[in-house]
């Protein structure tokens, strides 16, 4: 493809050594030498060789290094060098350099790809022709022409199959394809093909493309799973990936560890998704589980701030869109902005009009039930959650069981007990097969609405928590007990309002210390979680969070304007305050010395529970006991209550 000119020997040689790099998986190697050609092809004049170098140093950044700032960056001045030239194939091979999942707007990558689609064609070569297809088809699903997209992405795969020889390619154009299918919920259509590229060597063992398609294969299937309600064997499926992936390369997996974070945060173990996602929330895949991670840890601007931004860089995208409207939604509810939330979900019904996939139509109405609930029409929104529920598959049941929850929730609160029982009842039916965690305020609705007991006959008696202010009052029976409050006692109710969920003790720190004021604990000096260097405590971690997403908004905002210095400046900045946030942090939540925030935070929660625990001991003993036996302590802590117990601890609002 690239002709050798006079001079540009040197830059020859620079590419070899980049290749041998490569193979060693020395990626800072391959910037070195990829930088040298591009230096002596520009030279030598050799302005479509400098430009094909230039978009190699963008993909090395990206997808190597993780460096999506400075890869746009390079991928940019790729365009520039080529952009004047007489049509040439080289034009179409950096038109989609990048990977498709990585381009915010469709439009833009639709026009990419038909530029590359034209060189392709025009010039024969097949392999640029799999790759153009792919990620035209990419960009029609994307902007919700399903039919269109998914025509396009079939001819792909079957180039990819077939003639493409390309495995760099390849890989890149199945990505895309995976993509489609996974923003589309068409897991049949990813199901169909998977055998075949297997049967090929497109994925599975061997060479790096095909173990990154399989990383991403895995990633599509898990999410399957997950709607199916099968979590258990999603986290089996990610976890083996993860580690199929890194133990053949010598650098952290994509795809199922975010994938994987998002199955951590339904599961509440939120610190373990946070390390999933550190320096990952960069890319596009990463911004629904990042903004759902904020909402959980009840930082609702910060969740915002992060919808946000996804939305202004997405364009007109619809399929990518939605469900981060959703959370737009959520934030804006949490925040009181009923104005805000209102818009969200014009935006929200724009953006689903005409669009033929279920499971987001679903996520969408949802979203607009609440806020017509939190406007006080709890008939709209029964109707709506009513109508969402008769178009919803039946093979989506953890989304079915959703959908009845916030139906019965929604029957509850408009005072229609019947109709909620009827609903929380056929949310436990559904659920009752399922491996998943349910969330502490459905499990409480589905207590109070679907246990199918007499109340007046039950053998089980509730012990409740209650906060008023700095004190806590303990209700069993006709006994109560009024206490003041401790950092343990907030982690008693933490635990007994998420029962059976496994919550990390930075995951308890940082919702205690980082909720209510000094005033409302017992007043200690807050000290360092770590030992040697800086790391961060409860509030420095929440800062980082807060100046991490101010910083990524700044890096799309300089990329967006064409400031590529001030984009690489700002990245810069960026990647410092990454490493330091991940100091507190090690593999699993573990910490990366003994002594650090992690295992501090064991020692101290489990210290303050143990003690709040002997109180309620002191004042209801067989309440106490049954709540000393029921709750687990360590890196994890969980309240795991049994159906024997004779009483049942909760948390009353």
């Amino acid at each position: 493809m690239l002709e050798t000119m006079p001079g540009t020997e040197e830059a020859e040689r620079a590419l070899e050594a980049a290749d041998a790099c490569y193979g060693r998986f020395d990626l800072e190697g391959v910037v070195t030498h990829v930088s040298e050609a591009v230096r002596a092809y520009t030279a030598a004049g050799d302005t479509r060789a400098a430009a094909m170098a230039s978009a190699r140093l963008g993909e090395t950044f990206a997808n190597g290094l993780g460096n999506v700032t400075a890869g746009r960056a390079w991928f940019s001045r790729a365009w520039r060098l080529i952009a004047d030239e007489p049509p040439c194939l080289e034009q179409g091979w950096v038109a989609v350099a990048a990977m498709g999942c990585d381009v915010d707007d469709p439009a833009r990558l639709l026009a990419a790809a038909q530029l590359a689609l034209d060189r392709a064609r025009r010039f024969g070569d097949v392999n640029l022709e799999t790759k153009a297809l792919a990620d035209g088809g990419l960009a029609h699903v994307q902007a919700g022409r399903l039919a269109e997209g998914m025509a396009l992405l079939d001819e792909a795969m079957a180039l990819a199959c077939g003639p493409a020889d390309n495995d760099d390619v390849v890989s890149k154009s199945v990505c895309s394809f995976f993509t489609a299918c996974y923003f589309a919920a068409d897991f049949g259509r990813a199901d169909s093909w998977n055998d075949l590229l297997r049967q090929r060597g497109r994925i599975g063992p061997g060479s790096p493309p095909a173990r990154f398609l399989a990383s991403h294969c895995d990633s599509v299937q898990a999410t399957l799973l997950m709607e199916l309600g099968r979590w258990g064997d999603a986290e089996a499926v990610l976890t083996r990936s993860i580690a199929d992936f890194e133990s053949a390369m010598p650098m952290p997996s994509w795809h199922p560890a975010i994938a994987l974070a998002d199955l951590r945060i339904r599961q509440g173990r939120l610190a373990e998704a946070e390390v999933l996602l550190i320096g990952k929330d960069q890319a596009l895949q990463a911004l629904l589980p990042a903004a759902r991670l904020h909402l959980e840890r009840g930082d609702a601007e910060l969740a915002r701030a992060t919808t946000r931004r996804g939305l202004r860089v997405l364009g007109d995208d619809r399929l990518r869109a939605i469900e981060l409207l959703t959370l737009a939604v959520e934030a804006d509810l949490a925040l009181g902005d009923d104005a805000t939330a209102r818009d969200d979900c014009d935006e929200l019904q724009r953006r689903t009009a005409e669009i033929d996939v279920p499971s987001l139509r679903a996520r969408a109405d949802v979203a607009r039930a609440r806020l017509l609930a939190a406007s006080n029409d709890q008939q709209a929104a029964v109707g709506l959650l009513e109508s969402a529920l008769d178009q919803l598959d039946a093979d989506l049941p953890w989304l079915r069981a959703t959908l009845l929850l916030e139906l019965a929730q929604r029957h509850d609160e408009a005072g229609d007990r019947a109709a909620a029982v009827l609903a929380a009842k056929a949310a436990a039916t559904v659920l009752a097969p399922l491996d998943v965690t349910v969330r502490p305020e459905h499990e409480l609705l589905l207590g109070r609405l679907a246990s199918g007991a007499d109340p007046a006959a039950r053998t089980t008696r509730a012990v409740t928590l209650e906060r008023k202010g700095r004190w806590w009052t303990v209700s069993d029976g006709s006994t109560r007990v009024r206490l003041s409050g401790t950092k343990g006692l907030y982690y008693v109710a933490e635990l007994v309002a998420r029962p059976g969920a496994e919550q990390h003790a930075l995951d308890l720190v940082d919702r205690v210390e980082g909720g209510p004021g000094p005033d409302d604990l017992d007043h200690v000096d807050r000290r360092k979680l770590g030992d040697a260097g800086e790391v961060l405590d409860a509030q420095a971690r929440a800062a980082y969070r807060r100046r991490i997403e101010e910083l990524r908004g700044q890096a799309d905002d300089a990329l967006e304007a064409g400031q590529l210095d001030t984009a690489e400046a700002v990245q810069a900045e960026l990647d410092q305050l990454v490493g330091q946030l991940a100091q507190a942090f090690g593999l699993g939540g573990r910490s990366r010395r003994a002594a650090s925030a992690a295992e501090r935070a064991r020692l101290n929660v489990t210290r303050a529970l143990r003690a709040a625990i002997t109180r309620l001991i002191d004042v209801l003993p067989e309440a106490g006991a049954t709540l000393d036996r029921r709750v687990r302590t360590g890196l994890y802590c969980a309240y795991q209550p049994d159906e024997t117990d004779p009483v049942r601890w909760i948390v009353q609002s």
